[in-house]
């Protein structure tokens, strides 16, 4: 049995006689027991007829009695005076509403009409047949999952058929004392999920179905017949259509809503029939849309060459450089978790003649729309090594998944944490051992930093201050040493050596009285400790 109560009869009956379908009457009942959507369409209208059919009993009952009371009457008492009858017209009205409702129902078992408020939704398109659809395209993409949620994306002119009908009864169940609240309604999306959720799981093998999940199966619908339905609402409600660049129409949902919740209802039935007009198509199924959410995988890569930039090198849309860190990780990664993109990050970065070496710089790659997503410890290492033995130029080691969140940890470091670095530095003026002595007692070096003339096509223009830790220098020719630093993130090595114009003050020109400059450099630790290492 329908969990209906007394109350419900008046709505019933108009929702019938307006055209709804049964899973909308329900839903206008505020029936939130799923079961009662699950149950084939047909028997829910056998037991709505079977349930406003009583009204219609009791009515004739009740009618009959007095007759019969009045006939008996007057064998004893030709005196006494009859019962006074409705008029004809109420009697009319309460027949004509109950006798329409059940023709409605009759008509909708007979011949399914197309209903004025889900447009065939929770008709039609919430079967097996349409289950068996969407499993078949989601198959069809290959992705491995455990879990997954159901999504729907309905067209906005549900939102102004559902407004009507509920104008449609509000009136005739406040007259009855009643109340009735239209956020009580059940959406039309949740009856569809409660329906659609357990037999596309099915088709897919017994899934399981969840609230929240990775995988999400995402469908749409459209129905072109109706797209004007909510035109009025510019012109009465135009502060709430706003032309946006992303959007293909101002007709949004969200904007709908927000227009109906400002419309009177008065305004509303001037511009819009109530109830609904009979549809005489139902809503067209689009694209089936699947998506993985993204897959996080960090750890550090060492660069052993001077020719290779962290990421695609182009200049005027022309590359300069064959590859790239980012891309020499990416290829297996793509591979590997069949994704359709990536975005790659790193803590820092050094420039395309700079090596990384020591324990690597932390990096982290968002693999988008990934089509497997579960990899075992064993499979990781072995991915690594796939990307190891695919390059000389670079290493890549503590290979793992990390969640979104984790992701911070790494930007911390971009600019709180500490770097060391070899340089090898050429001086104009011949020096000695004992020239380069004092370099090693320097300690918490402040310099300011003008943006540098390199990058200023891409940084804005600033002056930062940055510190040096420690220095120790380390002898080679009276032209040459090797210069070790300890510095804050962020710090621009070369042009602390050169100056930069004197961009950079103090620099090491200023330091040894001579002009400088850097030969080579190496990044020979990035202090973050992040990710989490991995024994080999």
């Amino acid at each position: 049995m329908l969990p209906l109560k007394e109350k419900d009869k008046p709505v019933v009956q108009k929702l019938l006689s307006a055209g709804c379908c049964a899973r909308c009457v329900l839903r206008f009942c505020s029936v939130s027991v799923q079961a009662a959507y699950r149950q084939a369409q047909q028997n829910t209208l056998k037991e709505l007829q079977a349930f406003i059919s009583d009204t219609e009993n009791s009515k004739s009952h009740d009618a009959a009695a007095p007759e019969s009371i009045g006939e008996n009457s007057k064998s004893h008492d030709a005196a006494a005076p009859e019962p006074p009858e409705d008029p004809p017209c109420k009697r009319v009205r309460l027949e004509s509403s109950v006798t329409d409702a059940a023709a409605a129902v009759t008509q909708e078992a007979e011949e399914p009409r197309v209903c004025v408020v889900c447009l065939g939704i929770l008709q039609e398109m919430c079967s097996t047949t349409q289950a068996v659809k969407i499993a078949e395209a989601v198959k069809a993409e290959k992705y491995e999952f455990d879990t997954m949620v159901l999504s729907v994306s309905l067209p906005a002119q549900l939102c102004v058929r559902e407004h009507s009908c509920w104008l449609h009864v509000k009136k005739e169940v406040r007259e009855k004392g009643l109340l009735f609240d239209k956020d009580d309604v059940i959406q039309v999306k949740e009856a569809f999920k409660w329906v659609m959720q357990g037999l596309v799981a099915k088709q897919l093998g017994g899934v399981a179905v969840v609230t929240k999940s990775a995988f999400e199966v995402g469908v749409e619908f459209t129905h072109p017949e109706t797209d004007a339905d909510c035109h009025f609402l510019a012109s009465a409600c135009p502060d709430c259509f706003k032309p946006t660049k992303n959007k293909q129409s101002v007709f949004t949902r969200m904007a709908v809503v927000k227009a109906l919740e400002k419309i009177s209802d008065a305004k509303f039935l001037k511009h819009y029939p109530c109830p609904p007009t009979q549809p005489t198509s139902s809503c067209s199924p689009q694209d089936v849309q699947c998506l993985h959410t993204s897959v996080f995988v960090a750890g550090r890569y060492n660069k052993f060459s001077r020719s290779l930039p962290q990421t695609p090198w182009l200049i005027d849309g022309e590359r300069r450089m064959e590859s790239s860190v980012e891309e020499l990780i990416a290829a297996p990664l793509l591979a590997a978790f069949r994704a359709d993109g990536f975005n790659f990050s790193s803590s820092g970065r050094e420039d395309v003649d700079v090596r990384t070496l020591g324990n690597g710089r932390p990096f982290a790659m968002e693999l988008l729309k990934p089509h497997k997503s579960r990899f075992n410890r064993a499979e990781m290492k072995q991915l690594q090594e796939t990307i190891n033995v695919s390059s000389d130029k670079i290493r890549v080691r503590d290979l793992q998944i990390v969640t979104r969140e984790a992701m911070s940890r790494m930007k911390e470091g971009e600019e709180e944490k500490t770097k060391s670095y070899t340089a090898l530095i050429w001086t104009q003026k011949p020096i000695q051992r004992e020239d380069i002595i004092f370099i090693d007692d320097i300690k918490d070096l402040t310099l300011d930093q003008k943006t540098p003339l390199r990058v200023l096509h891409r940084r804005a223009l600033a002056v930062r201050q940055r510190v040096i830790h420690s220095m120790n220098a380390r002898f080679l020719d009276p032209h040459h040493f090797y210069l070790g630093l300890k510095t804050q993130a962020g710090t621009y090595i070369k042009e602390f050596v050169h100056g930069d114009f004197g961009r950079t003050k103090p620099n090491l020109c200023e330091l040894l009285k001579t002009d400088a400059d850097i030969l080579e450099l190496d990044v020979e630790s990035v202090d973050v400790d992040w990710p989490p290492a991995i024994p080999e």
